[in-house]
């Protein structure tokens, strides 16, 4: 639906709440009774979940976010001289905070004219919007706050545009599911129109592991704040308390896992779930995978899903890399 705002340039769309809830207690019961158990990585990100990961992009640890700021920065005026986009398309907007650098070169060239933020989170979108909107006179916002995994048919046709899905988000989908990602992305593009993927490049095994195990214990704070977004979404009785944190680089499988790891056994109810678990001490509740990646990977990935790779930009310690590629 689509819901009023305060500037006649911003247009919000909301997934409608009952389809969104419905969908949500059926991931969440699904991840509840595999075995091992497991919650699906965006129910991090309430309002808290948000802004401890804004925390965790300004640790000295967690290297992706300031290298892909830093590519950015070297690569934008070329990728929007290359693209000629006007309109932004960024799956996963969050805070923006990596988003201006494309949008100042889009303006610099002057073709600029439509931002579009998807993300799960009606705060982060609103709140985006409205700053943009002040920042860039004449730019127009078309917020969707959805799924981008179920509801990329809401994204409103146009183009010239650039897709952009940075922060290495697609490392927290398997390589199947990377790349039926990626084939519905591509489906939802006109031939010429360009994707930028921000992708985390395959390193020392240490220097992942302590990107995820922060020394001052963000990270574990928002991994145990995905307990208490189930329990509001399916009125459960995690106690976070009881669950240690726990990421480490699976070198066979080329990803970090991250868990909650239950101290103790105990019972958790679900009341929208009708569904009561027995967790057993030690038992380990996976929370997010981050794959990791070597450019043939990526490059054959974006291939197999209509696309052709035009280039591809990294840092010199080959810590990050983003891929620029056009839609056939």
């Amino acid at each position: 639906m689509s819901a009023p705002f305060g500037s006649d340039r911003i247009t919000l769309d909301i997934q409608l709440e009952p389809v969104s809830t419905t969908l949500e207690l059926q991931e969440i019961r699904q991840g509840l009774t595999d075995r091992p158990r497991r919650l699906l990585s965006k129910y991090f990100y309430d309002k808290r979940g948000s802004a401890l990961f804004e925390e965790i992009t300004r640790l000295p640890e967690y290297y992706p976010t300031r290298t892909e700021q830093a590519l950015l920065r070297e690569v934008a005026e070329e990728i929007s001289r290359r693209t000629g986009a006007e309109e932004l398309v960024e799956l996963g907007a969050g805070a923006a905070t990596k988003t201006r650098v494309l949008l100042d070169a889009m303006q610099s060239s002057g073709n600029l004219r439509l931002y579009v933020p998807f993300d799960v989170s009606e705060t982060e979108v609103r709140r985006v919007a409205t700053e943009l909107t002040c920042e860039y006179p004449d730019l127009l916002v078309h917020g969707i706050v959805a799924d981008f995994v179920h509801h990329l048919g809401t994204i409103p046709p146009g183009q010239p545009r650039l897709v952009i899905l940075l922060g290495s988000t697609i490392g927290n989908f398997t390589p199947a599911e990377s790349s039926a990602l990626l084939s519905r992305i591509s489906r939802q593009m006109a031939p010429g129109d360009y994707l930028l993927l921000g992708a985390d490049l395959i390193k020392d095994a240490e220097v992942i592991e302590r990107a995820y195990n922060d020394a001052q214990g963000v990270t574990a704070e928002f991994n145990k704040n995905i307990l208490r977004v189930v329990n509001q979404v399916a009125k459960a009785d995690f106690d976070p308390d009881l669950y240690e944190h726990l990421a480490l680089y699976n070198g066979d499988r080329e990803r970090i896992e991250m868990y909650l790891v239950a101290r103790r056994a105990h019972q958790v109810a679900a009341r929208n779930l009708d569904l009561t678990l027995e967790i057993g001490d030690g038992e380990a509740l996976r929370t997010e995978i981050s794959c990791k990646y070597h450019r043939p990977g990526i490059e054959a990935m974006l291939t197999a899903s209509g696309f052709r790779v035009a280039d591809w930009y990294t840092d010199a310690e080959q810590l990050f890399a983003l891929a620029l590629a056009r839609r056939i």
